[in-house]
This record gives structure tokens, sequence and C-alpha cells, in this order.
């Protein structure tokens, strides 16, 4: 027999399954490991020398620390990933109303975007919300205008 035969006799397919099992695992440690690390330090609640301390444990007692700091901190690991994706988002969207600012086009985007909030508070109808969309896409007149008369049925 060749030595390949020798091996799948050695290690069988439940062996592989097991290992395959393990590495994974493995890997999900690391995941766990890096995403608290990064949880550390983006909490700006937590003073310099609380980092430290969680830092330090989690590096030199890895299971006990992150355990720990699952059942101690976890609770709001996702409010924090949340706030700081959050907080790219706008970023980012601010950034696109900065670039588009040249364009002309931001005074319709962002009159749009009132109407849509007068909208959503339930002040104008579908219908009005649409009549007043097309007036500011083919530049006949400002949404604060159809927003207005909506809200003030007096005029």
């Amino acid at each position: 027999m060749s030595a390949q035969t020798y091996l799948a006799y050695d290690y069988p397919l439940l062996s592989v399954f097991w290992s395959m099992l393990l590495f994974f695992l493995w890997i999900m440690w690391f995941v766990l490991l890096f995403r608290i690390v990064f949880d550390i330090f983006r909490d700006d609640e937590m003073s310099g020398w609380a980092k430290a301390g969680w830092l330090a444990f989690t590096v030199l007692l890895p299971f006990l620390g992150v355990f720990v700091y699952v059942i101690a901190r976890g609770k709001n690991m996702g409010r924090r990933e949340m706030a700081q994706a959050r907080a790219q988002q706008e970023a980012f969207d601010a950034r696109i109303r900065e670039a588009a600012g040249g364009t002309g086009r931001s005074s319709s985007i962002d009159e749009l975007a009132k109407l849509s909030d007068i909208r959503a508070r339930g002040d104008i109808t579908d219908e009005e919300f649409r009549r007043a969309k097309e007036l500011v896409l083919t530049g006949h007149g400002p949404a604060e205008h159809a927003g207005s008369t909506a809200r003030t049925p007096g005029r």
C-alpha cells in the first residue's frame, strides 16, 4: 500500500470532521477576541485605566477575560457598534451632500427630504406629497410652500 492509503486508514472521515470543527471554533474564538479588543477601544465612557485593565485581562487570560467581558459588558457591545456604524453613515452622507453641493441639486434634495419628513409626521397626505414632489422636481415651486398649505387649513 502507498503512503496515501495509510493516511486514509489513520485519519478517517469523522476525524476530518472534528478537525474542521475545531479549526472553525478556533477561528471564531479569534474573531470574538478581536471584536472585544475593538470594543474596548471604541467605548468612550470607559477611562484609560479601565481600558488598560480590560485589555490586559483579555490578553493575559484570554478565555477567562473574554467570558467575563462578554458577561459584564456584552450587553452594550451591539449598541456601541451600531452607534459607530450610524456615525460613519452620517459622515458619509454629509460628505456626499458636500460633494453634491456644487451641482445645484442639493436644494431639491433638501426639499424632498423635508417633504418626506412632513409626510412621515402625517401633516400631508400621499397625494399632496406626490404633487409637491412633482413641483420640486420640475423646479416650479419650493416644498416649504406645498407643505405649509397642507399644515395650515385656514390658508
